[in-house]
């Protein structure tokens, strides 16, 4: 599939990466393109699935969260599964993965407050060995995806 990304898609990704809400026109001035092609493949790019979609950043301090925390999980025997399902209905998770290595899952989750916290870790023990970890601050975010050399 990486070759259907040539050198004006990555340009026009890096544009719309840094800015969801630019205009066709204005891409179309930075990458030397008429609006109409943009938008052609600004589409296409959505078709192949390289584009998954325009999403807005909200502040999780300003939506009333004062807390940002990874949490992993290692998985009770038989209860992956369970838990995969489950972890879909829960609210506070805003990204969530199944990885290798000693935990099963691992969670960026924001919550209200410690009581908060506290409330999930217990809905989360039913189904395995926790480790929770304080988000002090962001180093890097929502890093565009670049080119590899």
């Amino acid at each position: 599939m990486n070759n259907k990304i040539d050198d004006l898609n990555w340009r026009i990704l890096k544009l719309l990466q840094e800015n969801s809400r630019l205009s066709m026109s204005n891409i179309g001035r930075e990458v030397g393109l008429t609006p109409p092609a943009v938008a052609e493949r600004v589409k296409k790019m959505e078709d192949l699935g390289i584009l998954e979609g325009f999403n807005a950043k909200v502040s999780y301090t300003l939506a009333g969260y004062q807390l940002k925390a990874i949490i992993t999980l290692r998985a009770f025997m038989g209860k992956l599964k369970p838990f995969l399902e489950m972890v879909k209905t829960l609210e506070e998770v805003i990204n969530c993965y199944r990885i290798t290595g000693d935990e099963n899952i691992i969670m960026e989750v924001v919550l209200k407050d410690q009581a908060h916290l506290e409330r999930f870790i217990d809905e989360l023990i039913r189904y395995g060995e926790t480790r929770t970890h304080i988000i002090l601050s962001d180093v890097v975010s929502d890093a565009p995806i670049k080119r590899l050399k």
